[in-house]
């Protein structure tokens, strides 16, 4: 039966977020239908700015409260990508049909705790794709989309004009995920231009330090502006060196040359820069392979549960 009408499920966060956009774009395209999409608040305006997109909706604390606004809506259709125990409560409430998302969380576990590969050799994109097959739906190979609100470009190219620059990514959701200092000071110091430094205000200490130190060599833009400008940088800068974060997600969208340290998690989870196979892949990994410990996350901790975080201090920067 064709679908009028279909609601996508994917709560949070920026990179998971980032990564449902082919499969947006490839429904919308390819059967025509109203698309919505329920999303966490915190996490809206990422999905707000896509044309493909017809409606955003904002998950409520009560999911109840959200089942019975999306009841209103009459879908045809769901797609749940998150499949938790909340999305499970909505997607079972609506009482249409529905295409739910392995996760392949019992894989992970094994890789993590026991260090057994299960793992499928595929992009988690490419499993998405893999799951809408029943209702017909292909990737069309142009990889993930991310909208730049005009306004937000016209500011990025204000706080940058005539310099060239690279992107040093400093934020990211677990301490586990981030560059250490060390590291970004040899990244600065090797650098032969302008490093532009990106983050939220819980990484502006550090961006202080490193421009404090590197004052002719850095601008420092942490917790100073918000994601739609940082993609804006993003767009016009010469490559982006940056942990497994969103906005590594937004630079392989944007088809940036990604140059990508990876501390507790490996490319083994299927979440690696994603450019489409209709694009070149532009992007080098840099990891410590055969380290025991890892990965010890599929996620991610507010340290190292070693103590050493060899992950990311063993990696060598010199080619970058």
């Amino acid at each position: 039966m064709p679908f009028k009408k279909i609601l996508i499920i994917r709560f949070s966060s920026i990179g998971d977020v980032v990564l449902t956009t082919p499969i947006i774009r490839c429904i919308k395209k390819q059967l025509n239908a109203e698309i919505h999409f329920l999303i966490k608040p915190e996490f809206a305006h990422i999905v707000t700015n896509n044309s493909n997109v017809d409606k955003v909706h904002r998950l409520h604390k009560s999911i109840t409260e959200s089942i019975s606004i999306m009841q209103e809506e009459k879908f045809d259709l769901v797609i749940d990508l998150q499949k938790n125990l909340n999305s499970y409560r909505i997607k079972n409430g609506l009482k249409c049909a529905s295409v739910t998302f392995d996760k392949l969380n019992l894989q992970k576990w094994l890789l993590v705790n026991l260090k057994i590969n299960k793992l499928p050799e595929k992009h988690l994109v490419d499993r998405y794709f893999d799951a809408l097959q029943p209702i017909g739906v292909i990737d069309d190979g142009m990889g993930l989309d991310y909208f730049i609100l005009p306004e937000d470009e016209y500011d990025a190219i204000g706080l940058v004009e005539g310099v060239k620059y690279d992107i040093l990514v400093l934020g990211a959701n677990y301490f586990t995920k981030r560059i250490p200092v060390s590291k970004c000071e040899e990244i600065i110091s090797l650098s032969t231009g302008h490093t532009v430094l990106l983050g939220g205000e819980d990484v502006s200490n550090i961006a202080n330090q490193l421009s404090t130190k590197y004052p002719q060599k850095t601008i420092n833009l942490c917790g100073k502006v918000g994601l739609g400008v940082s993609a804006g940088i993003i767009k016009h800068a010469r490559k982006v060196i940056t942990g497994d974060t969103g906005l590594m997600h937004i630079a392989a969208a944007l088809q940036k040359e990604i140059y990508l340290l990876w501390g507790n998690t490996t490319p083994l989870f299927g979440m690696y820069p994603y450019y489409g196979f209709k694009n070149p892949s532009n992007y080098r990994n840099y990891e410590v392979l055969n380290l025991p410990c890892r990965p010890c996350s599929k996620l991610g901790y507010d340290h190292c549960p070693k103590g050493h975080f060899r992950c990311m201090l063993d990696i060598d920067v010199s080619s970058i």
